[in-house]
């Protein structure tokens, strides 16, 4: 007799916040074990969180995210939609197509022996009209409301570019394994490709990763809270006065900002 060979099912847990319909728990739980069952790798936990805002202004309320620890690697997901029916929908597409370039890189170093990483391959053309909408909330409302601060991992640009792909992160702080400084990779919204800054020289371009030229300023974090404002774009990566270190400070999606630091 034929056995046939069947991995255990992955307990997807399922966190709802805000009004979320009785439906929506179950039909994100099946989608999602539609994607890990056709993963090979071990999936050692699987989790989403499902949030709809009460906010009639917003466009898009229904918030899906999701996070599969595959085989130790984690891979994230994080999107918005009008509905959460369509919220899930979207989280599932964009996570498995995070999964299936993860194993592809994984692939590619047990065949090829390089851990090289191409950032220009990530590019999905999706932008960012599955992201969520920022809270509206004055300047004077607004506080740094999450600061965190953890050692910067030591990679490379294209090893940076996969963590930030992975993550699904708009940006990532680390540190340049070749120059040793300070750096920060991000998408690219004028051409969709990655940018990388740094605090020290500019490192040279890579195809499918350009770098930005235009100084790192010097900056207190009301600075750069300023500057960020002024900007209106959602981070500045500035180098701190006290510590000269590089630090984040970004536009959160309640409105408030989150600060990321270096540990010292």
């Amino acid at each position: 007799m034929n056995r046939v060979q069947t991995r255990p099912a992955t307990d997807v847990v399922v966190e709802t916040r805000g009004p979320v319909s009785l439906a929506a728990p179950d039909y994100a739980r099946a989608k999602l074990t539609a994607v890990l069952e056709r993963l090979d790798e071990p999936v050692l936990a699987a989790r989403v969180k499902l949030t709809q805002e009460t906010n009639h202004a917003m466009d898009r309320p229904s918030l899906a995210q999701a996070v599969v620890n595959l085989n130790g690697r984690p891979v994230r997901a994080h999107v918005a939609a009008p509905t959460m029916q369509e919220a899930v929908d979207l989280l599932h597409a964009r996570l498995a197509a995070r999964l299936a370039r993860v194993r592809h890189h994984w692939d590619r170093h047990r065949h090829h022996g390089t851990q090289s990483v191409e950032p220009g391959t990530w590019h999905d053309g999706a932008g960012h009209e599955h992201r969520p909408q920022h809270q509206a909330r004055s300047i004077e409302e607004r506080r740094v409301v999450r600061h965190k601060s953890y050692s910067l991992a030591r990679q490379t640009r294209g090893a940076a570019v996969f963590e930030l792909e992975a993550m699904d992160y708009d940006f990532h702080l680390f540190t340049d394994a070749a120059t040793g400084s300070d750096s920060v990779v991000y998408r690219d919204p004028g051409t969709g490709g990655h940018r990388v800054a740094s605090t020290g020289p500019a490192p040279e371009a890579e195809p499918g990763l350009s770098v930005s030229t235009a100084g790192v300023p010097e900056l207190s974090v009301a600075g750069a809270a300023s500057r960020l404002e002024l900007t209106g774009r959602p981070f500045v990566f500035f180098t701190d006065a006290e510590t000269g270190r590089g630090n984040i400070l970004y536009h959160r999606y309640d409105g408030h900002y989150g600060l990321i630091t270096p540990a010292q």
